[in-house]
């Protein structure tokens, strides 16, 4: 796949501490999947869908050709399985999961109220629901994939009236994480100052999304961790949980169903 800036097949050691972001989740979930039957909506490049079907009953990945064709060729585990499927048409699907994920994906959706209500309709009778997003308050830079971020508040207002009984969490990160965070934010904003009057709202959307990911690499090139093991960041640098969710890197839309 065509590294887009967004998603991250094979990106390296650059974009290491946004892996481990987006595997935090997945760790969580971990226990959440023992014996159940999940569906990781939105499940990219599929390392999170692989890693729930070593406890889960089954595990099925969703998301565009390009990233399950990836996916089930890196990935091929006998209670996994990948499908291509457009996540603004999950009504198409008949199957029902004890388990339903979508990580990261509904800030990119035109509709993100219809995609939560579709995410519950593929969820069994006391199923559950697992959805992550960007905490507003915590990004440090554009990202113009994203149409809308949202607050702790401003998400469950916006879930409550399709998932009654919703509650919301976060993401946490230790001080080196949010060091790191800090410093990407500043070598972005080095670059924005070259456009003081904001002109690149203006460009065609194909255009910024074309410079976006090599600005993406340049940016956490120049922030890159000490490469010593004592100063990488790992699993240990991430926790969830219901405090404090306005200093929340993520947040964590929990969800009975």
């Amino acid at each position: 796949m065509t590294f887009t800036g967004e998603r991250l097949p094979g990106i390296g050691y650059d974009f290491a501490v946004d892996l481990e972001r987006h595997l935090a989740p997945y760790r969580w979930a971990h226990a959440r999947a023992v014996e159940r039957t999940v569906l990781d909506a939105g499940c990219g490049e599929g390392y999170g869908a692989a890693m729930l079907a070593e406890v889960a009953a089954r595990v099925v990945g969703i998301d565009r050709p390009e990233a399950v064709a990836v996916a089930a060729a890196r990935y091929p585990q006998p209670r996994l399985e990948y499908r291509a499927q457009d996540l603004a048409r999950l009504d198409d699907m008949v199957e029902r999961f004890d388990l339903v994920l979508s990580f990261q994906v509904v800030e990119h959706l035109d509709d993100p109220v219809a995609f939560l209500a579709a995410l519950a309709r593929r969820a069994r009778p006391r199923g559950e629901l697992i959805v992550t997003t960007p905490n507003r308050l915590m990004s440090v830079s554009e990202n113009p994939y994203h149409l809308r971020e949202w607050t702790a508040s401003e998400l469950l207002a916006l879930a409550s009236p399709v998932l009654p009984g919703a509650r919301v969490l976060g993401v946490h990160v230790s001080d080196r994480v949010l060091a790191y965070e800090r410093a990407r934010g500043e070598q972005v904003q080095r670059f924005l100052r070259w456009d003081p009057f904001r002109l690149r709202r203006l460009l065609p959307a194909a255009l910024v999304r074309s410079v976006y990911p090599h600005l993406a690499r340049m940016v956490r090139r120049r922030v890159r961790q000490d490469s010593s093991p004592e100063a990488r960041i790992g699993a240990e640098d991430f926790s969830i949980g219901a405090d404090d969710l306005d200093v929340a890197l993520d947040l964590v839309l929990l969800a009975p169903v």
